[in-house]
């Protein structure tokens, strides 16, 4: 199979519950598309600086990660960043990756936003046992 990218929308969280309280205009709330890498061997959403410094995202954490090639290397995590897809909505934490590297949609989102690998046509869907709605396993 190949590589598989999706169209999301990225957010910032705290601009949305500004917007929610009516403390700023929904205008006002930053958002960013951009076509994501669809990575299931990555655990988080990963994001790179360009994109954090556009949604102006504050640092909550620092975590060591592992690339492709072997490297660990030292990443901000930032916080709360929105994704949706479709009609299925992530809110979390994202690592944010040096420079301009390409942003990584990783395992936890797409399993919590009840999303798929569709291997014949290698594009992200929604879970067609669940198209309306995301649904979590708890056991």
């Amino acid at each position: 199979m190949g590589l598989v990218y999706a169209d999301v929308e990225l957010i910032n969280g705290f601009d949305e519950g500004l917007a929610l309280k009516q403390m700023i205009g929904a205008d006002e709330v930053k958002r960013f598309p951009v076509n994501i890498l669809v990575d299931t061997g990555s655990y988080m959403l990963a994001i790179n600086e360009n994109i954090q410094e556009y949604l102006q995202l504050p640092v909550v954490d620092s975590k060591k990660a592992q690339t492709a090639d072997n490297r660990i290397i030292d990443c901000d995590v930032v916080a709360p960043i929105v994704l949706l897809f479709e009609n299925r909505r992530f809110t979390g934490s994202a690592m944010v990756l040096p420079g301009d590297s390409e942003p990584l949609l990783g395992a936890i989102p797409l399993e919590e936003m009840d999303v798929l690998i569709h291997p014949l046509r290698q594009e992200l869907i929604v879970n067609p046992e669940h198209p309306l709605y995301a649904q979590l396993k708890l056991k």
